[in-house]
């Protein structure tokens, strides 16, 4: 218990939050290895994921690279690509293995997120008219959505717990402060370090269960929201038999 009393106790020191290895350095810092590296995996994912779930072409090869890119192990892979392109490419490095960590959670929301449309929807669409692009863009990503956000969702929890890697091969981050109070004793540093990655991973966790919620087309939304139990004529047909008897 007084563990956990130390590390607010460091969390609410100014000291800490002051100078060129403050908290909100660190912070930030940890923030933008997310950030590039969700940018990195949505901008391969995402058109990829569409791809497969669009035509229904490499789902098989797909779910087998996913599942195998899974396995990996991040903390290995990060030490195995410093060694190889050396130390002054660190950076780019981390950012690889955290894209690869983040690619199969984007990619398998992307194409779920089009394989679970109701084919006679697409059959409509294709009846009206519409080309193959306009099936994507007006029909299948917008009811898509959800899914897809929802493996962003994923990947972005993963890859903020996982950039606290980065500290190893000296990038700084959260990590930073989480690898020195280990090495140093630090364990008030460590597990306030600690506590602000969580704080992080859940705010991103609300953040994207809020845009999921509105992610939802405004039509279906509407469909789901409506009860029919709720108006005179859409009672159950039980409860008017049983009414009337």
């Amino acid at each position: 218990m007084n563990l956990f009393v130390d590390a607010w106790l460091w969390l609410a020191d100014p000291v800490n939050w002051q100078g060129s290895g403050s908290i909100p350095v660190r912070i930030g810092e940890h923030l933008f290895y997310t950030a590039l590296a969700m940018v990195a995996a949505a901008l391969i994912a995402i058109p990829l994921g569409w791809l497969i779930g669009h035509t229904g072409r490499g789902r098989e090869l797909a779910v087998a690279i996913s599942g195998a890119a899974r396995a990996l192990p991040t903390f290995g892979l990060l030490f195995l690509f410093v060694m190889l392109v050396g130390v002054t490419l660190r950076g780019p490095s981390t950012v690889f293995v955290l894209v690869l960590l983040a690619i199969p959670p984007i990619l398998a929301g992307a194409y779920a997120g089009l394989e679970v449309i109701d084919r006679r929807t697409i059959d409509a669409a294709r009846g009206l008219g519409m080309t193959e692009w306009q099936i994507l863009w007006k029909v299948e990503v917008p009811l898509g959505l959800p899914l897809l956000l929802g493996g962003l969702r994923s990947a972005t929890l993963q890859v903020v717990a996982t950039a606290t890697l980065a500290a190893y091969v000296n990038l700084g981050g959260l990590g930073y402060d989480i690898v020195q109070g280990i090495a140093l004793r630090k364990y008030d540093q460590m597990l306030g370090a600690a506590i602000l990655v969580i704080l992080l991973a859940l705010l991103f966790d609300a953040l994207f269960a809020v845009l999921e919620r509105y992610a939802v087309p405004r039509g279906v939304r509407a469909g789901r929201d409506t009860d029919v139990r709720t108006t005179p004529t859409g009672r159950r047909a039980t409860a008017d038999a049983s009414a009337t008897t």
